[in-house]
C-alpha cells in the first residue's frame, strides 16, 4: 500500500509549487513528439491509413521488419512496482512515477535512448513477470527499477529467460558497474590490484549483492558482506537463497560480528545499507584505505570525516567528489545493446562497461577523481562502444 513518508509534509497544490522541485515536476517531465510531419492529406495517408496497412502487412509476413519500420527496437521500458524507491522504500506505483519519469529523462539526455516509464500495480513475482513479458513486444529493452529484494533477482532471471531483448535491473547492475569502475581506479591510484584488496560491503539487498558478485568476478582478494543481522557467513541461519550463495562464496576469513568488526584492517568499505559506520571503525582500516559511503541522502560516514583516514572517498551524492551514480552506466549500456540489437546484456558486457568508464579518467586520476562526472560527454560514447563491441564478441548481437 502506498504511503506518504513522514518527512514530507503535504501542502495544498498551489502552495506545493513554491518548492522548485514541485514546480519542475508539474505536468510531468516527459512528452511524446512525432518524428514525421503530418501537414496534409498525403502525409496522413502515409503515416496512417491507407499507407500504414502496407507496412503492417509486411511486418506480419516478416516480423524482423519491425526492427526497421517501428520505434520498438529503440525504446526501453522503465518498469517498477514501487516497492524499493530511492531512499523511500515501498511507496507504491503511483508515488514511484516521478522517479521512473526521471529515469526515462536520463536515458534520453545522456544517450539519446527513448524510454517509457511503466509503474505496475502488482508485486507478486508471477504477476510482474507475466505483465512485463506481455508488454515486451512494444520495446527493445527492459530496465527494471526499484523492485525490492529478493524478489527482484527472480523477476530479472525469469524475464531474461523468457525474452530475447536486454533485461537489466539497474539497482543491481548499474550500481555494480560504477562501483567496479571507481574501485579499479582507486586501486590503481594506491598502487594495488583488486586481488590485493580485502573489502567489506554493508548491505545485502539488490545493489549490495550485485556489487559483491561483480567484485568477486573481477578478482577481489576477499570480501565480506553484512546485512542488518551482521556479517553473512557459512552456517548462518535464516538466509534467503541469494544470501546463502554469498555465504558460500565470500568471507573466506570466516569473520563474525558486525560491519565495523570486519572493517579492522580492511582495505575497502562499500556502504549500500542506509546504516552508519563510526569514525573509529574507518580509522581501524588498513593504510591507504578506500571508502565508498554510497547511501543517499545520508552517507554511512561523511566524506570529510572518512578522508581523515582513507586515501579515496566516494559517495552517492553530487555535492561531493567521486559521485557513484548509476547514470554513468545505464544509458550507455542500453545504447550499446540497442545499437547492435543485442538479445541480452551479458556479464562480459557489464565488465566492458566498467572498464570503459574507468578508462575515461585516464591519466587525470587523483584521490578526488576516480570516476568521471555524469556530465562528462565522453562517458556515454565510451560505454556504448565497449558494450556494443563486447556484445558482438559474446555472440548476442543481431546487427
Amino acid at each position: 500500500m502506498a504511503v506518504t513518508p513522514s518527512s514530507v509534509s503535504v501542502e495544498p497544490s498551489d502552495r506545493l509549487d513554491l518548492d522548485p522541485a514541485f514546480a519542475l515536476h508539474r505536468g510531468g517531465k516527459l512528452e511524446v513528439r512525432s518524428t514525421v510531419p503530418v501537414r496534409d492529406a498525403a502525409d496522413l495517408a502515409l503515416a496512417y491509413t491507407p499507407g500504414v496497412a502496407r507496412v503492417c502487412s509486411a511486418i506480419a509476413e516478416r516480423p524482423e521488419l519491425a526492427d526497421d519500420y517501428t520505434w520498438v527496437p529503440n525504446v526501453v521500458a522503465v518498469v517498477s512496482d514501487g516497492t524499493a524507491v530511492l531512499g523511500l522504500g515501498d511507496i507504491g506505483p503511483a508515488a514511484a512515477m516521478p522517479v521512473m519519469e526521471g529515469k526515462a529523462l536520463l536515458f534520453k539526455q545522456f544517450a539519446g535512448v527513448d524510454a517509457v516509464p511503466i509503474c505496475l500495480d502488482c508485486t507478486d513475482v508471477d504477476a510482474l513477470v507475466q505483465t512485463v513479458a506481455r508488454l515486451a513486444p512494444s520495446f527493445g529493452g527492459v530496465n527494471l527499477e526499484d523492485i525490492s529484494a529478493p524478489r527482484c533477482f527472480e523477476v530479472e532471471a525469469r524475464l531474461r529467460e523468457l525474452l530475447d531483448i536486454p533485461v537489466f535491473h539497474d539497482d543491481q547492475h548499474g550500481t555494480a558497474i560504477v562501483v567496479l569502475a571507481a574501485l579499479r581506479n582507486a586501486a590503481r591510484l594506491t598502487g594495488r590490484s583488486l586481488g590485493e584488496l580485502r573489502a567489506v560491503v554493508a548491505g545485502a539487498g539488490a545493489s549490495g549483492i550485485a556489487v559483491s558478485r561483480m567484485l568477486l568476478d573481477a578478482g577481489i582478494g576477499d570480501l565480506a558482506v553484512a546485512d542488518s543481522a551482521g556479517l553473512i557467513h557459512d552456517g548462518r541461519d535464516r538466509l534467503n537463497p541469494a544470501k546463502e550463495a554469498l555465504a558460500r562464496d565470500t568471507n573466506r576469513a570466516g569473520l563474525r560480528g558486525s560491519t565495523e568488526d570486519a572493517l579492522a584492517g580492511a582495505d575497502v568499505f562499500v556502504g549500500l545499507s542506509g546504516s552508519t559506520v563510526s569514525e573509529e571503525a574507518v580509522a581501524s582500516m588498513a593504510p591507504g584505505s578506500i571508502v565508498f559511503a554510497l547511501s543517499n541522502p545520508t552517507p554511512e560516514i561523511y566524506p570529510e570525516i572518512a578522508a581523515r583516514y582513507a586515501r579515496v572517498v566516494a559517495t552517492g551524492r553530487s555535492d561531493f567528489p567521486n559521485q557513484i551514480n548509476n547514470v554513468l552506466a545505464f544509458p550507455g549500456v542500453f545504447r550499446g545493446a540497442i545499437d547492435v540489437r543485442a538479445t541480452a546484456i551479458t556479464e562480459n558486457m557489464k565488465v566492458a562497461a566498467a572498464e570503459a568508464l574507468a578508462g575515461v579518467v585516464g591519466d587525470d586520476l587523483a584521490a578526488d577523481y576516480v570516476i568521471p562526472s555524469p556530465f562528462d560527454e565522453r562517458v556515454a560514447p565510451a560505454v556504448t562502444a565497449a558494450v556494443a563491441a563486447q556484445a558482438r564478441l559474446d555472440g548476442v548481437a543481431r546487427r
